[in-house]
């Protein structure tokens, strides 16, 4: 196990190569926050399933017709360079295939689960 500055990115990048890769699984040291966010991305449907045993969360990602539902991540908030985005931002937002997950008073959200509970937050990633 590898250790990072940057523990929630360095779990969404090994999600991202192990989708390009073709590997089901990806295995990560737990915290709340990777918590968290894995189970907003099982909610959304871009994970089959998290697991946490001693410490290591397990995620296996979801597939559609034999191909991974989650395609690309973009990681927007790093350690160097933190973006908000307020409601009014969140309902501007066009429509497209990518959805933005929000760090939030109340909890990791989606960007429409956001819109719903109108609330804001720091954007950690795009998901595609």
């Amino acid at each position: 196990m590898t250790f990072s500055n940057y523990r929630i990115g360095d779990f969404l990048i090994r999600i991202k190569n192990a989708s390009l890769a073709g590997h089901e699984t990806v295995e990560c040291q737990c915290t709340k926050l990777i918590k968290s966010v894995a189970e907003a991305l099982k909610k959304e449907g871009f994970l089959e399933s998290v697991k946490v045993k001693e410490g290591i969360l397990t995620a296996k990602l979801a597939k559609a017709n034999k191909k991974f539902v989650l395609t690309d991540i973009k990681l927007i908030s790093r350690p160097g360079l933190r973006v908000y985005k307020n409601v009014s931002d969140l309902k501007n937002r066009k429509a497209g295939s990518s959805m933005i997950f929000l760090s939030t008073p109340k909890g990791i959200l989606s960007n429409k689960d956001a819109v719903k509970q109108n609330v804001g937050g720091e954007v950690i990633m795009e998901v595609w």
